[in-house]
């Protein structure tokens, strides 16, 4: 292999997450390489299909680059601003609010910006580059190595590797066996998604199916087992239109109802189980009109860094567990990982004890929530549509609800709601897990805001996680129909 050279800082993977890495480090004064498999024309792209993403981010994330970065969106790269996302039942007839003012984004336009940013910043950058493993040394990642777009094979050398590769990133699955990050990840925890832009006529009006100002998302567990489908407006007659489906509840769903459904079959039904878009053509610029991918529905790793290593976005398996949005926590992931690998660089440590305060940062900002979300989750896919009915109608509060959705934990109590479950035992049952399940979340919250301050105390933390985790799991058996 032929040596590429030596830097402070490879980020390798130029999307979300690692322009802003490369960005954040570089103005540290650090030599950054930044390399993407792809041409710079498509920065960012995630798959051969484009750049497959349900593109919404709550404003709060967009503001939290603007702050740090010091750089302003707008258009074209901000496509649509919307008010907030809701949540529908299966019947439609109950909806509950858990995000509020955010965007649709333009994702090509998007990444084009955060890679200008990155090279105005001083990053160096270097296109259609496959990365195929870390190169590791006494135990310890100290580059990487690859090929380029005539096959020569390459390494890179450095101090500290960012790995922004996705959930499938070839760089955490070769680590070496170690307590901090996991190598693997269930494929129980991700879910199967897909989606379409199309263009349309609106057919009517009905706030249940299709709303201009506000993100909506459906739950039904027969149309989307173990998920959810979606409908986001953007700019001008067009919609981001999508769902996401586990594995695990597809096979049940299909096996109970003796179907064959898959997952393309599934967002076919529900494009054609809209009444109000009608005339639908897809808007295939940049060739992103149709697209699938695999998103991480789990709390992110329990430690996002190892000796020379550090991770971002979904090699980290970010995406929150209920909405599985992954922009914003990338977006800030990336930020951080590039201001503390400049910070260990120049503290000349940067063994896993050296990169630790990412690891703070992040759960901080917003890692701290995640896992009790993912027991939320868990408990949700447990559920089938009647359930989901009279519980969205009967269990919460549109304010405990929307409690629950950014992490907070209401105070629920049988005694306090059992009139509301009279109807039968399984409806109390529900009620009761529900009541359970919120208990967990308030209790993973206060481990995650003791999140350990050094890794010497991490190890006993994440054995307590990921029992209580599994524990959860037992519980609620996935259960769609």
């Amino acid at each position: 292999m032929k040596s590429g050279g030596e830097y402070d800082i490879i980020v390798a993977g130029a999307g979300l997450a690692g322009t802003l890495a490369a960005a954040a480090a570089a103005r540290k004064g650090k030599n950054v390489l930044l390399l993407d498999r792809n041409p710079e024309a498509e920065v960012g792209k995630k798959t051969v299909w484009g750049w497959t993403c349900g593109d919404a981010v709550a404003g709060s994330h967009i503001d939290f680059v603007q702050r740090k970065m010091g750089v302003q969106f707008g258009q074209p790269e901000l496509d649509r601003r919307v008010d907030g996302v809701y949540a529908l039942s299966p019947d439609l007839k109950t909806k509950f609010m858990f995000e509020g003012v955010g965007y649709t984004l333009d994702r090509p336009e998007f990444e084009a910006k955060l890679l200008q940013i990155s090279k105005t910043s001083g990053a160096h950058y270097r296109s259609q580059f496959e990365v195929q493993g870390p190169i590791i040394e006494d135990k310890k990642v100290v580059g990487i190595y690859g090929r380029d777009k005539n096959k020569e094979e390459f390494t890179f050398r450095s101090k500290v590797v960012i790995d922004a590769l996705g959930i499938s990133t070839v760089i955490r699955r070769n680590l070496p066996e170690n307590p901090y990050v996991d190598r693997v990840v269930d494929i129980d925890d991700v879910e199967s998604t897909g989606r379409y832009i199309y263009e349309f006529e609106l057919n009517g009006e009905d706030l249940a199916y299709y709303d201009r100002d506000n993100a909506l998302i459906h739950l039904n567990n027969v149309m989307a087992p173990g998920g959810y489908g979606w409908v986001f407006p953007k700019s001008g007659n067009r919609v981001n239109i999508g769902l996401g489906v586990q594995k695990k509840s597809l096979d049940l769903r299909n096996a109970k109802l003796g179907k064959k459904d898959n997952l393309q079959t599934l967002i076919d039904e529900y494009v054609k189980w809209n009444p109000l878009l009608k005339n639908l053509k897809l808007w295939n610029k940049n060739n992103n009109g149709k697209g699938s991918w695999s998103v991480a529905v789990r709390r992110n790793m329990e430690s996002l860094v190892y000796d020379g290593y550090m991770g971002a976005g979904d090699s980290m398996v970010m995406p929150n567990p209920i909405s599985a949005g992954g922009i914003g926590p990338a977006l800030i992931s990336g930020i951080l990982a590039g201001e503390n690998a400049a910070k260990a660089i120049e503290a000349n440590d940067t063994s896993v004890k050296g990169l630790w305060q990412y690891n703070v940062d992040y759960n901080q900002a917003y890692g701290k929530k995640m896992a009790g979300m993912e027991v939320f989750r868990i408990y949700l896919q447990s559920l089938n549509n009647d359930i989901l009915n009279y519980g969205m109608r009967s269990f919460l509060t549109t304010k405990e609800a929307s409690d629950i959705t950014l992490g907070l934990i209401p105070e629920l109590s049988v005694g306090a709601k059992f009139k509301m479950v009279l109807k039968g035992a399984r409806n109390i049952s529900a009620f009761t897990n529900l009541v359970w399940a919120v208990g967990r979340m308030k209790t993973m919250n206060e481990m995650y805001e003791k999140y350990p301050e050094t890794p010497e105390t991490f190890t006993p933390f994440k054995q307590k996680v990921v029992h209580m985790i599994e524990e959860a799991k037992e519980r609620f058996p996935s259960s769609p129909i």
